[in-house]
């Protein structure tokens, strides 16, 4: 059985029409990443100059061997530094513990607390198993409604976008990189994540699980005022 190859058109009239239609599917694919780095244009900062919050949310990034990877010791390593500069007085570890031997939250808690972050200055989020997940728990479990992220720079818009759609006031720290296939394969990856983003903060869906208010963010924070 023959394949036969589509036919361009033969007509000027049917190339141009099929020139609009390409350069449509182009401008629809690329409008939620347009939104992205719009809505989020002044939310950006670095470690030295984001306004002093009370919490940071760190995002997880993945386990070698059940340490953090490097992308993920890079964010952690940001918001240690922005505790010991007292820019913030609380750690919100979000990742995935999906499974017994995969815990994401409790090796960045670890990592944390071996570069100088109180262990009662961390709090764990065990069912952050993606950015808009991680957001809405901020906001409805956790009762987090502002706060400073961390994330590496191809991340960090989306991060943001997704919390302040959650209700959460954000402000974003995009950390260095190496610009390795990871990076690439990251940067790649946000350009159809976005869609994906667009749709979560338009429809707001429930996350994956959500549970019960926890108070470990207002429990620390009371230990940080006393």
């Amino acid at each position: 059985m023959k394949i036969r190859r589509p036919r361009l058109p033969r007509t000027r009239r049917g190339q141009r029409r099929l020139v609009q239609a390409v350069m449509a599917v182009c401008v629809l694919a690329l409008l939620p990443a347009t939104w992205l780095y719009v809505s989020t244009a002044d939310r950006l900062r670095t470690t030295a100059d984001v306004p002093r919050t009370d919490v940071a949310v760190v995002f997880g990034a993945g386990l070698w061997d059940g340490e953090p990877s490097p992308y993920l010791a890079h964010r952690l390593d940001a918001a240690a530094k922005l505790y010991r500069a007292g820019r913030i007085k609380v750690v919100l570890v979000t990742g995935d513990n999906s499974r017994k031997d995969y815990d994401e939250p409790d090796a960045m808690r670890t990592y944390l607390r071996k570069h100088g972050v109180p262990d009662d200055r961390i709090v764990s989020d065990y069912a952050g198993f993606d950015t808009w997940d991680s957001c809405v728990r901020a906001r409805k479990i956790f009762g987090v409604d502002r706060a400073v992220l961390i994330s590496q720079g191809f991340h960090i818009r989306r991060a943001v976008a997704l919390c302040e759609a959650a209700g959460v006031d954000s402000y974003g720290i995009g950390v260095d990189a190496k610009h390795d296939a990871t990076w690439y394969y990251g940067g790649t990856r946000e350009v159809f994540a976005a869609g994906k983003a667009a749709l979560d903060a338009v429809f707001h869906p429930d996350p994956t699980f959500l549970g019960p208010r926890e108070h470990g963010v207002t429990k620390a924070l009371a230990g940080a005022r006393d």
